[in-house]
């Protein structure tokens, strides 16, 4: 797409995410339920073009140039098309995060003020090969107001062709205006985006710290990061019953999520049989083990395969199963060392000592820390969310998974009947009765 063609569809974005911002959420919902519907009538379809993708891949994972793990981002089955169905199922039942009164107040007699949610507008979502992003970030987006630019992975390609041509589609059989969603493909789509201030109001970027530093450093748009995910676990010397079964949990069950664990500090305490054990059921799932000094003494007496870590280690996102493992003495150093490393993300701590667990839930500075549990559930979906557009690390307006709460902004509406300011300073000043009062601007105007 030309730098020209792609300020006329960014315009004509700003134009539809006018008139989708005083949508009512019947309209929204409705148009939602439909493209799920599509979806899943038309599974065959995504399930032809993500079969020609799958193929492409093969063929460059022989050649070394993608891992195993991209390919298990970019695979789809009946089962995973069923979840992206359910899931905009899902963000079509939640409220509507817009029109939301946040203050209500009198002000004076016959002047009220109203602080309420509005959308953003037009929100650019760049985002990796993983073609259930796509609906997710659509269908947040179209239920929270906004128009949305799509830049999905090259990857993905075909079956986020295919998945954005049903969708829209569906949307627009419902009264959604075609120019609320675009598919955005191209490498250059990505330099000329971020020059758009004024016409796109969020960029939301999903992908390495270095990419995500990228958009941060050359654009003036607001941008919600999401950051590569260095998530921890630290196993305290109280640890629970289930410790090694969460820990493989968290490594195995989808390696390359960016809420899988990427790195495990054991504490010296917990002995070396139990570094044994949780080493053993590691690598008989199949990860690679990359120990610290006192780790590879450890496994090495056993013969427990283990290579040893160096100092990049702690802060590279593994995609597949190799796991730096670090022994610590005590919660302050894991946290110091957490604090240093994590990208921000999802930390958690295995201990059955509840003061422990305390100082380590108050101390690790992330979007999400957790107490005897897998670092997999940090999701929109799982936090009942519904889905989520990312999860950001940001600590201005939202952190942690983004959901339909962080696709809005505000407006202040201020209602008078020909008040002055004059009137309220100076001798004899009439005085605010700053009251809060219960109702929203639009009640004000009926």
């Amino acid at each position: 797409m030309s730098s020209e063609g792609l300020v006329d569809v960014v315009k004509e974005a700003k134009k539809a995410s006018l008139w989708l911002a005083q949508v009512r959420r019947l309209t929204k919902d409705d148009a939602l339920r439909a493209a799920a519907r599509e979806i899943l009538l038309r599974k065959e379809e995504i399930l032809r073009a993500n079969t020609i993708e799958i193929a492409n891949a093969e063929e460059l994972m022989g050649k070394g140039k993608i891992t195993p793990a991209i390919i298990d981002r970019l695979k789809l089955d009946q089962y995973k098309i069923g979840d992206i169905a359910k899931m905009i199922e899902e963000v079509a039942s939640l409220d509507d995060p817009v029109g939301k009164p946040i203050i209500a107040m009198k002000l004076d007699e016959g002047m009220e003020l109203f602080k309420t949610t509005v959308p953003f507008g037009v929100i650019a979502a760049i985002f990796e090969s993983r073609p259930d992003a796509l609906p997710q970030i659509a269908a947040l987006c179209i239920k929270a107001g906004n128009a949305v630019l799509l830049k999905g992975g090259s990857e993905a390609q075909e079956t986020n062709r295919m998945l954005f041509k049903i969708m829209r589609q569906a949307l627009a059989s419902k009264g959604i205006p075609e120019g609320a969603m675009w598919l955005l493909e191209g490498r250059q789509v990505i330099a000329d985006l971020v020059k758009m201030e004024g016409l796109v109001d969020l960029i939301i970027p999903r992908g390495s710290n270095d990419f995500v530093r990228f958009i941060q450093d050359n654009t003036r748009i607001p941008v919600l990061g999401h950051s590569e995910g260095i998530c921890h676990i630290y196993v305290d010397a109280a640890y629970p019953k289930r410790t090694t079964e969460i820990i493989v949990d968290a490594r195995v069950q989808y390696p390359a999520a960016c809420n899988s664990m990427k790195a495990l500090l054991l504490d010296s305490r917990i002995g070396p049989k139990m570094v044994e054990y949780i080493a053993t059921k590691l690598v008989e799932k199949g990860v690679v083990i990359k120990g610290c000094p006192k780790t590879a003494e450890i496994l090495r007496a056993q013969k427990i395969p283990v290579m040893d870590a160096n100092e990049s280690d702690w802060s590279t996102e593994y995609l597949d199963l190799v796991l730096p493992v670090k022994i610590v003495n005590g919660v302050d150093e894991a946290i110091a060392h957490i604090n240093r490393y994590s990208s921000k993300h999802t930390d958690a701590i295995l201990t059955m000592d509840k003061n422990v667990a305390k100082h380590f839930l108050r101390m690790v500075d992330s979007s999400s820390v957790m107490l005897n549990i897998s670092t997999r559930f940090a999701d929109g979906y799982r936090y009942g969310i519904g889905a989520e557009v990312g999860i950001s690390t940001n600590k201005i307006h939202a952190r942690g998974p983004v959901g339909l709460e962080g696709l809005v902004t505000t407006k202040y509406i201020l209602l008078g009947s020909g008040q002055k300011v004059s009137e309220y300073v100076g001798k004899g000043a009439k005085a605010f009765i700053h009251k809060r009062i219960i109702g929203n601007w639009e009640s004000r105007m009926e």
